[in-house]
């Protein structure tokens, strides 16, 4: 598989980076079979694994260490904080307190003495991002990161925090996780340009859409169950405008793929990683069956015609469900901040 710079570091990774969001009680129990998803996936060139602390509650971290004993020095290594690990309300957020906590934490799930990308999961409206930013950097210069890197951030945040890190010497982000996708086209206005113009890597969550595009959501089918449903009803309850729309165009990109030879998930994941601004797609597959309908689209080329097609189908830089950005602003959830008392 061929590799890529993350960002300005010459750091290379594969265009594909498998997440192990699905390893673990959040999807797939088992963990020697997750451990053979694993090992598919690094026999079949990828050299890029994501994960995060709140995944399971560190179950993920853990089934990551079990898989990658004897292969942690191929690995480019990638984990996150700042989700609730407990009830004590200073075992979350982006503190110095709790990162220099939490990363110990993840360095012992993970069975290693080092990470290469920590990444901010959120931004914290309410925490000062030199707070954040200087407790990375000590990281860094304490050997136990390598990078960092933010996840989910608007793009004014993300170049705040190029311009905190320059004006006070701080390490700085070298890559944003956004969520991009066919049907998820937000940051293509802002995040992206935001990310070419500073230089960072971008590896992006979600090419799937959250399993909108994996071929099982067709009009007219039952709609599949899923855990993540569960977890995050607002982006597939039919019910909202912007779901029935979705399950729409979905019907249409499969028709256009099926048309193109190939399938719905090869020309969602290939969409995605063509796209200059991005390094890398994060596939999170639960089983080896899923990982196989994955692997595929590190070589399928879309045409210029095709990706017009797309876009006249999807416009550029278009959310079809506001919900679907993984994040929302504080200005747009609490009214106060858009009222005058």
């Amino acid at each position: 598989m061929e590799t890529r710079s993350l960002g300005g570091t010459g750091v290379q990774v594969t265009p594909l980076c498998l997440g192990a969001m699905m390893f673990g009680g959040w999807g797939n129990p088992d963990h020697d079979d997750s451990i053979r998803v694993i090992h598919r996936a690094l026999d079949a060139g990828i050299n890029f694994v994501d994960t995060a602390d709140v995944y399971s509650s560190g179950e993920s971290e853990e089934i990551v260490a079990k898989a990658l004993k004897g292969r942690r020095d191929r690995v480019v290594l990638a984990t996150k904080f700042h989700g609730s690990m407990g009830e004590n309300p200073n075992q979350k957020g982006n503190s110095r307190r709790w990162i220099l906590e939490e990363v110990d934490n993840s360095l012992r799930r993970l069975g290693t003495d080092w990470i290469d990308l920590y990444q901010v999961h959120r931004w914290d409206h309410w925490i000062d991002l030199d707070e954040t930013l200087g407790a990375l950097s000590d990281l860094v210069r304490a050997g136990k990161v390598r990078y960092i890197g933010s996840s989910t951030f608007p793009a004014h945040v993300i170049v705040e925090a190029q311009w905190v890190a320059e004006r006070r010497g701080r390490e700085r982000f070298v890559c944003e996780q956004p969520p991009y996708s066919m049907l998820v086209r937000g940051i293509e206005a802002d995040v992206l340009p935001v990310c070419e113009q500073h230089r960072m890597g971008v590896i992006s969550w979600s090419p799937l859409a959250g399993g909108w595009l994996s071929g099982g959501y067709r009009k007219g089918q039952e709609l599949p169950q899923s855990r993540r449903a569960a977890r995050i009803p607002q982006r597939y309850d039919m019910s909202l405008p912007g779901n029935q729309r979705k399950l729409e165009l979905v019907d249409q990109l499969a028709v256009l793929a099926e048309e193109s030879g190939m399938s719905l998930i090869e020309m969602a994941i290939a969409f995605v990683i063509q796209h200059p601004a991005v390094t890398s797609a994060i596939i999170g597959p639960r089983t080896m069956e899923q990982l196989e309908s994955q692997l595929t689209a590190a070589d399928v080329k879309l045409s210029d015609k095709l990706l017009d097609r797309i876009d006249a189908i999807v416009p550029p830089g278009t959310n079809l469900n506001p919900g679907d950005a993984g994040f929302t602003p504080l200005a747009l959830a609490d009214p106060r901040r858009r009222r005058r008392g």
